[in-house]
């Protein structure tokens, strides 16, 4: 089964014969006076439980790890499948008096982890009582203040009764002066609208007249100058479609001609790269020709040196002359062939240049032809640009003439607006007038009004007065001890038979009733789930709702006597009555007549705590 339980969690200091700390949790029901298992935990059995349940807290911060655990539990209550739970396990039935072990579960999908787990004894009678005197005297307690603050409202209600009656009368003189005040003003106002309205019906009749014959004038005017306008801009269309004509053909031949000049010049210019690239080709064989020359040239210095030598020796040796003779006819063998080389290659050189001054020449006429070409393409382009600037400026003449157009058509617009606004406002003036006619008759229906109201007031006071006339009489000569309060409301009987004779008050339902502080209190609610050995875990969900008590409403006073809706609403410049208090005001008469800030809002109750035991 799973129930709602409260859990008390309190630190004990005892100071006889030695200075120590207790945690005391006790377990109760709201719902069940004789639900009651305590638990106390001294230092020393704590060190055990932490050695047994391998915990990881001091003994001074077990109680807020406690705590957090419990509103952990408590938030996960009112899910389908909660991570948290509190189980309380016994191990016979719960009349019997054995210990029980109160668990803290994690679930997961894997295991149930148990974080904590803690064996608590069941009440004795002694304690049972303990506990219940404790809740009696808080009862009591309550009980006297309530019963003070009864006291006192009534004597406070009882002033503002007289209070309110004294205004009454003087607010209904004051509705006598004004009464006479508003006759005679209303009738001032109707004189004074009457002779407005007939000054008003001939100034309109008279505008009305004036501004038809303007109206006539004025559209005659624009329909005949909007005529002439059409007709000279249709005859400058004409004009401008024939030109723009001859245009477009003259635009079409330049870009033809354009195209074969273009196509010309790609001719050209791939012709004069193709030169270009022979040219290049040409230098590099020129530069490997003078080096191969520059090389043989050195070839014949050496050797020109080496002759010189030769010749010195000659002079010096005349023994080596043969053996010199000889080198000397292989050298000048030599000699001539590289002659005959030299003068090829030079030869060769000299066909080259007359091959390159050709190639220039042809370069340098292509270059003039290509100039040529370019000299046309400028003045051809020159010519191309001036019959551009014409169709630019025949384009803008063209959209200025447009836009005269359309000022013009704005302008007719324009004067058919002003037209329109002038019947408005004629029509206007025509709705002035039926609303003021209006207001006369609602000002009318409005006096007749307050002074039905007025008559009803007055009825009402005599009402109240033989009422409490009656309630005195009645006080007087009867012996049962049921008196009628000063809102009609009867007071609450005794009960002799539980031992209260204080008459129970009405407020006792709207309020919330403190619990009994202690040395270190922490208390919270949280669901508990009992299982048995045998029994397997039931989880269920539910939610209640807090039922608050209402006292019946007064029907006489509450009632509205048949007047309309509208005489009870509240309004923005009503006058609150002084000397009311917000909270004490609960009579369902005088709601209609104070603001909507006075009026009193019903307390929450208590809500009570739900169990549920399935099986």
């Amino acid at each position: 089964r799973r129930l709602n339980v409260r859990v008390n969690i309190e630190l004990l200091s005892i100071s006889n014969p030695v200075h120590k700390k207790d945690l005391a949790v006790r377990l109760t029901d709201d719902t069940d006076p004789f639900f009651l298992y305590n638990l106390v935990i001294s230092e020393e059995d704590f060190q055990s439980l932490k050695s047994q349940q391998g915990l990881l807290v001091d003994f001074s911060a077990f109680p807020q790890k406690f705590i957090d655990l419990l509103q952990q539990c408590i938030q996960e209550q009112n899910k389908d499948i909660p991570r948290f739970l509190l189980q309380l396990v016994s191990s016979a039935s719960v009349l019997d008096h054995t210990p029980v072990s109160l668990n803290v579960v994690e679930t997961n999908p894997f295991k149930h982890l148990t974080h904590l787990s803690l064996k608590f004894l069941p009440g004795n009678d002694a304690e049972i009582k303990k506990f219940l005197a404790s809740c009696l005297k808080c009862l009591k307690e309550d009980k006297m203040m309530l019963e003070e603050k009864l006291r006192k409202t009534e004597e406070d209600l009882n002033r503002q009764l007289s209070y309110t009656q004294q205004s009454l009368s003087e607010k209904s003189r004051e509705l006598d002066k004004l009464k006479n005040e508003w006759t005679s003003y209303t009738t001032g106002l109707t004189n004074k609208h009457a002779q407005e309205l007939t000054n008003e019906k001939e100034k309109a009749l008279q505008a009305q007249a004036q501004y038809q014959q303007q109206h006539e004038q004025q559209k005659k005017e624009l329909e005949n100058l909007h005529q002439k306008s059409i007709q000279q801009l249709q005859n400058r269309l004409s004009e401008l479609e024939v030109i723009n004509k001859d245009l477009t053909e003259r635009r079409y031949k330049g870009d033809s001609t354009v195209r074969e000049l273009k196509a010309k010049l790609s001719g050209i210019e791939d012709e004069c790269q193709r030169a270009k690239q022979e040219v290049l080709s040409l230098r590099r064989e020129n530069t490997t020709l003078d080096a191969e020359c520059h090389e043989k040239e050195k070839l014949i210095n050496q050797l020109q040196t080496r002759v010189a030598v030769l010749e010195q020796e000659i002079k010096d040796k005349d023994q080596l002359v043969m053996r010199t003779k000889e080198v000397l006819d292989a050298t000048q063998e030599q000699k001539a062939i590289l002659e005959e080389s030299t003068e090829k290659k030079q030869s060769h050189i000299e066909k080259l240049e007359t091959t390159i001054k050709s190639l220039s020449a042809e370069l340098l006429k292509a270059n003039e032809i290509i100039k040529k070409l370019q000299g046309d393409l400028k003045t051809l382009m020159s010519k191309l640009k001036l019959k551009n600037t014409v169709t630019i400026q025949q384009e803008k003449l063209l959209a200025e003439k447009e836009e005269r157009l359309q000022k013009e058509q704005r302008e007719l617009q324009e004067m058919g607006q002003s037209l329109q606004m002038k019947e408005q406002e004629v029509f206007k003036l025509q709705e002035q007038l039926e609303t003021t006619i209006q207001k006369l008759e609602e000002s009318k229906q409005l006096l007749k009004t307050n002074e039905n109201v007025i008559t009803w007031l007055n009825k009402q006071l005599n009402e109240i007065q033989m009422a409490k006339k009656l309630e005195t009489s009645a006080s007087a000569h009867g012996g049962v001890r049921t008196a009628i309060s000063p809102h009609g409301m009867p007071d609450r009987p005794s009960f002799p038979s539980s031992g209260i004779n204080h008459p129970i008050s009405p407020l006792y339902a709207y309020q919330n009733f403190p619990e009994p502080a202690h040395n270190k209190n922490v208390s919270s609610q949280c669901p508990i789930q009992f299982n048995t050995q045998l029994s397997k875990m039931n989880r269920c969900s539910d939610v209640q709702t807090a039922t608050a008590l209402g006292h019946p409403a007064n029907k006489e006073n509450g009632d509205k006597l048949g007047l309309e809706s509208k005489y009870f609403k509240k309004k923005e410049d009503s006058i609150p009555l002084r000397g009311l208090s917000q909270n004490t005001v609960n009579s369902e008469y005088l709601k209609p007549y104070l603001p909507a800030k006075a009026q009193p809002s019903p307390k929450a109750a208590v809500t009570p705590v739900s169990a549920y035991f399935p099986g």
